[in-house]
């Protein structure tokens, strides 16, 4: 990755607006969402090649990643989900715009001179509890300090990306319980406690309906 200054960092930042910062279009997403299946079929998948990070925002996206979401009793983590090359894909895209790619590459540079200003390393050459000291300043958007704020915004984004990817996934879906349109043989309905708070019945409609059917 070309060495960014802090101020250089800022700057980049500072030119795009939050709401820019990803315009993922369904057209991208979907094919980003059957490349990383893709992946998961293969047997033996060969190493990733990203098309649009650099070897060092690389690994560096993959460590932060799987901050974001670990593994853990119910699932993988974001990794294990293809989470960051769901994201790779999608800023190499075509249809991606170029503010998406100059925020993502700002804030990965960002957050590198944050740590060398603290602890003389880059993100991914820091101990867990440096990334966390730096992390926990950026994570929080209502008690962060304004001096953190180009930093709150693109994590908040990049944590967003993140989420979005690994639930695009199997994995996800199957950390959500998701079964899709199945058809369910024991449903009885909705529960009494329900329609009594709606104020209707399944009686009721049933007359209704039987109304209706002799008129």
């Amino acid at each position: 990755m070309t060495d960014l200054s802090r101020r250089d960092a800022l700057r980049l930042l500072g030119a795009i607006p939050v709401a820019g910062a990803m315009d993922w279009s369904v057209p991208t997403i979907e094919r980003a969402t059957r490349m990383v299946a893709r992946l998961h079929e293969e047997p033996q998948p060969a190493a990733y090649k990203p098309k649009f990070f650099t070897p060092h925002e690389w690994r560096t996206v993959r460590v932060l990643a799987d901050i974001i979401i670990p593994a853990d009793e119910r699932s993988g983590s974001a990794t294990d989900a293809r989470a960051p090359e769901f994201i790779d894909f999608m800023l190499a895209e075509r249809d991606t715009s170029e503010s998406s790619r100059v925020s993502m590459r700002g804030g990965l540079a960002w957050l590198d001179n944050e740590m060398r200003r603290r602890f003389d390393k880059d993100f991914y050459h820091a101990t867990s509890e440096q990334r966390t000291s730096v992390l926990d300043d950026i994570a929080y958007p209502r008690t962060a300090k304004p001096a953190y704020a180009p930093g709150v915004a693109w994590f908040t984004r990049f944590r967003s990306n993140v989420g979005s990817a690994f639930f695009s996934s199997a994995m996800g879906w199957k950390d959500l319980q998701y079964v899709g349109n199945v058809f369910n043989p024991n449903w009885d309905g909705c529960p009494p406690e329900a329609t009594a708070k709606l104020g209707v019945s399944y009686e009721e409609y049933d007359a209704s309906l039987a109304r209706s059917r002799k008129a």
